[in-house]
């Protein structure tokens, strides 16, 4: 479908054109073939400021935050992202409501409008960088962006901030309105823009909506922006050097990254130096645009590996030699073409929002007879072309044309120089002239890598087997012992031939001690890798496995067509049963352990949530606990012995869904348990007062803060579950608005039902900069916005009322898109032991039957005198002791237990009990937690949302 050449080009997808599957959700993406590199110099984040000034308001919507607030009260959502060539808007809405979100999103686009937001909107672009700034991708990506040519748009600061978009300006006396309009007047225009649209209309009243709506989008007839002539951005003396950079505290990592054309594709390998490797293009626009892609192979080291990172990126090259070499072999290109002809034939629908989002940039990068098949399939080999083109690529993909960067807390104070947006300290240095030496000669082959045998893993049946017993709804049990229980549902619905199989090996051995938790999760991380070689056949074969140390028990999941699944399962508990590990795989995944509890602490959400969670669950190991028995020390006997251990006491329940059956399905077998293990935890009962708990975060480079303030409900039934989510649903919009629009407190603030072990509650958290609030005022604004959402409830009338329960209603009606989403709702019920598979259904009954009063009610329990508060502050670093400290500085390792100690939970476990705050009225602070829970009520564990 188009529509004339003045505007869109457009990609309509109608129920009729897609029989497989109902299309329930409708979806639009617009993608706008503009982004950051077209920022101006002196406007650096100009884009992005755009991107988040779009959905704020329109001439005929004036409300700001109109278009969310109306997505929201019609179940849907929308999104919205800037990259370097192209920024996208979606959304999803209820079909009956996706004419007028279409006419809403499309008057954004005709005339440029700017409501107040416009003063506001540099504060939640300051907000989003500096939620960014700890990212270590990022700070990478802007670092290796400042090696670019002067003048090429990679060494640009996309993101945008107070100083660029308001201080800078100010002082330079740029009207900042001016610019941004401009900017919108020369880049948004129609012939720049395609949209995707998905809804069950027809396809002639999907065109007669388009053309009525985006039809008045204006068309500037200007040619696009082009970068393409803008080519080897790289080709400087500065790009071929080694960098040594800081990184996250706990986190050394190599990346080795080569420019070639605007082209794409990757390796995989790894070596004991390593624990993680990736190699390829992620295709972002920071990867791959018009100027350039790049190959990029980055490597997480261990300590011995950082100090033999030369000898390690030496065996790469040969690695990569090797496996280059083989590349233009036909059978290995016919084996993964036909991999991806089955995945696209029997793929699986994706959220319709997902979809038109993939469905708008397809259209901006390929023909039009490729918009659905481009990025999925593999075409015609032609080994003539392809070598050239591999010779090519292979030209520039040489040591002396790469770049080096190490990252380590161990360069700490040797890095003199500082990215000047993100803050990295790093230093530059000639590569070692003996190593440059070693890489260019004629490297040998690498005889571990080799043409594969055939891949045994790859599926050949897909026919759908019959049935061999009756249609059921929901799961049913066809096993049951002291041993385990077997859940299974044949697929009756989408009729494809794919399976998922879902196991929780419950032990009651996991939570007897924080060191048996720690033991757990190095026998997870290793099982996973003794596992890695022998499936990485079954993953380039699209089988999917995950293994997950659960709380209480080892979670399997496997997925993909039914055909060879059965032996990726076996392979994987055949692993388990035959566990072993050496020293030298010991040491090493206990070394990257240790980093994994410590970058979890560092992450202020991460450490809110863990003391939130030792608060409220009894007998919860937390975090700081495992991290000092790791490094108490532990053996690799001790791991031995703890597996033996697991196994021995075993409690297995299992789900089974797809294209199987029952017999097939029920050949498992099960450990004996001598006694009952809980799968969930027993919560505390809050007093009826306001708790607050206040805690420091690790990481003296990071100005991020969050507050959660938690309300208790308790042990509830499915009735008071169904009334939470809709509170939420109501509170979500309003918070967003109060928040962040107006309050500008920051650029993630979001209200959340809580179900903590089977215990009901509901929370809003914010997520601000110690920068710009302190974490009591942000409470203080988190209660006004609670006071002022209480006063509109009052004022809710009962056709609001109405208007959302049937928005939550037609979510819970909407019908899987994918038989994964049935799994998924079907596995909670297994895994927490509940088994109310009709759920959904009840929760709508409930719905339907549900007054505004009950809600009112509801919400004024929870805020009344007898309320069950709990407020987790983690406090970021602020301006003056950043100031003290020096930006963007971390810790040294030397130290670190005790840092854990008093940085973190030593508030909570040494102090006394501290004042209430000033501003909050009638708080206290928790400082103790062992004494303030013990004595406490306890909430059972298992089957209390039934």
């Amino acid at each position: 479908m188009s529509v004339p050449e003045s505007s869109f080009h457009i990609f309509a997808m109608p129920d009729s054109d897609m029989p497989r599957y109902p299309v329930f959700q409708s979806a639009a993406a617009l993608c706008v073939g503009v982004g950051s590199f077209s920022d101006p110099s002196d406007l650096p984040g100009l884009a992005h400021f755009l991107e988040h000034m779009v959905f704020m308001g329109s001439e005929k919507y004036p409300s700001e935050n109109g278009f969310d607030a109306f997505l929201k009260k019609h179940g849907g959502s929308d999104n919205a992202s800037t990259d370097c060539e192209r920024t996208i808007f979606q959304f999803d809405i209820q079909r009956k409501n996706f004419k007028e979100a279409l006419d809403r999103l499309g008057c954004i686009f005709c005339i440029f409008f700017v409501p107040s937001y416009l003063f506001l909107c540099p504060s939640v672009c300051l907000s989003e960088y500096q939620l960014a700034k700890p990212s270590d991708s990022h700070r990478k990506e802007m670092l290796f962006g400042s090696l670019a040519k002067p003048g090429h748009p990679m060494g640009k600061f996309c993101w945008g901030n107070a100083e660029t978009l308001k201080q800078e300006p100010k002082r330079m006396k740029i009207n900042v309105y001016k610019r941004l309009r401009a900017f919108w007047k020369k880049y948004y225009s129609a012939h720049y823009m395609t949209l995707a649209v998905q809804s069950k209309e027809k396809l002639d009243t999907l065109e007669e909506w388009v053309r009525e709506i985006f039809s008045k989008v204006p068309n500037n007839g200007l040619p696009k922006p082009d970068f393409s002539d803008m080519v080897d951005p790289f080709d400087t003396t500065a790009f071929s050097k080694l960098y040594r950079g800081t990184d996250t505290p706990y986190r050394i990592s190599l990346s080795t990254s080569g420019v070639l054309g605007s082209q794409t594709r990757g390796l995989q390998s790894s070596l004991c130096w390593a624990v993680a490797l990736f190699g390829g293009n992620s295709e972002t626009g920071f990867d791959q645009n018009t100027t350039y892609s790049i190959f990029s192979i980055s490597i997480t080291l261990t300590d011995e590996g950082f100090q033999n990172f030369y000898k390690q990126f030496y065996e790469v090259n040969k690695s990569c030699n090797s496996l280059f070499l083989s590349v233009c072999a036909l059978r290995i290109y016919e084996e993964i073409q036909r991999i991806e002809a089955n995945e696209f034939h029997y793929q699986e629908q994706i959220d319709p929002i997902e979809y038109v989002e993939d469905i708008c940039e397809n259209m901006q990068l390929f023909p039009k007879e490729d918009f659905l098949t481009g990025d999925q399939l593999m075409f015609e080999f032609n080994p003539e072309v392809s070598s050239s083109v591999i010779s090519a690529a292979l030209s520039l993909l040489t040591p002396e044309k790469a770049n080096l960067m190490l990252l380590s807390p161990e360069h700490e104070g040797q890095c003199p120089l500082r990215e000047k947006w993100f803050g990295t300290q790093y230093n530059v240095e000639d590569i070692q002239q003996e190593w440059m030496e070693q890489w260019t000669r004629n490297l040998e082959l690498t005889a571990d890598l080799h043409l594969p045998a055939e891949n045994k893993f790859i599926a050949t049946d897909f026919t759908l087997k019959p049935s061999d017993c009756p249609d059921t709804e929901f799961p049913v049990r066809i096993a049951d012992s002291d041993r385990g229980c077997l859940w299974y549902k044949k697929d009756n619905k989408f009729k494809i031939p794919r399976a998922y199989v879902r196991f929780h090996l419950i032990s009651p051995v996991i939570q007897q001690s924080a060191k048996n938790v720690v033991l757990f999760d190095l026998l997870v991380n290793i099982l996973g890798h003794n596992l890695a070689e022998p499936a990485y056949e079954a993953e380039v074969a699209q089988l999917e496995y995950k293994l997950v140390a659960g709380e209480h028990g080892l979670v399997i999941k496997v997925k993909g067509f039914n055909h060879k699944l059965p032996l990726l399962f076996h392979l994987i508990i055949d692993h388990l049963a035959d566990f072993s590990a050496s020293s030298d795989v010991f040491s090493m995944f206990a070394e990257q352990l240790k980093k994994t509890y410590f970058n979890i602490l560092i992450k202020p959400e991460k450490l809110s949530k863990d003391v939130r969670l030792l608060i409220l669950e009894h007998s919860r190991w937390s975090m700081v606990d495992k991290y000092q028995a790791l490094t108490a020390g532990l053996t690799t006997e001790e791991l031995i012995e703890f597996s033996r251990s697991f196994r021995a006491e075993l409690f297995a329940e299992g789900l089974v869904q797809g294209n199987f059956s029952s017999a097939v399905s029920g050949q498992q077998t099960f450990s004996k348990l001598t006694a009952e293990v809980p799968v969930m935890f027993r919560v505390v009962e809050l007093p009826q007062k306001h708790h607050i708990c206040k805690v420091k975060s690790l990481n003296k480079g990071d100005a991020n803060s969050e507050v959660t303030v938690y309300y208790q409900s308790g042990p509830k039934a499915l009735r008071e579950h169904t009334l939470m989510e809709l509170l939420v649903m109501h509170m979500e919009e309003p918070c967003f608005d109060f928040l962040r629009t107006k309050e500008t407190l920051g650029y993630h603030v979001y209200p959340t039902c809580r179900n903590t072990s089977g215990v009901l509650g509901f929370s809003v958290t914010v997520e601000t900069q110690a920068t710009k609030f302190n974490t009591e005022l942000v409470e203080l604004k988190i209660e006004e916005f609670l006071t002022s959402f209480g006063e509109k409830l009052n004022a809710l009338t009962e056709e609001a009322f109405n208007t959302q329960v049937t928005a939550l209603v037609k979510l819970k009606e909407c019908e899987d898109t994918h038989l994964g989403e049935e799994v998924d709702r079907n596995w909670a019920e297994v895994v927490t032991q509940q088994y109310v598979f009709d759920r959904l259904n009840r929760e709508i009954e409930a719905l339907k039957q549900m007054t505004r009063d009950e809600l009112v009610s509801w919400f004024k329990e929870h805020r009344g005198q007898s309320s069950r508060k709990l407020s987790v502050h983690v406090v970021g670093f602020g301006a003056e002791e950043n100031d003290e400290e020096g930006s963007g500085e971390k810790q040294e390792e030397k130290g670190k237990d005790e840092d854990l100690r008093s940085s973190a939970y030593g508030e909570v476990s040494k102090l006394s009990f501290l004042p209430a705050s000033p501003k909050v009225e009638g708080a206290i602070a928790i400082v103790d937690i062992p004494a303030f829970t013990e004595g406490l009520p306890l909430f059972p564990y298992h089957k209390i949302l039934k």
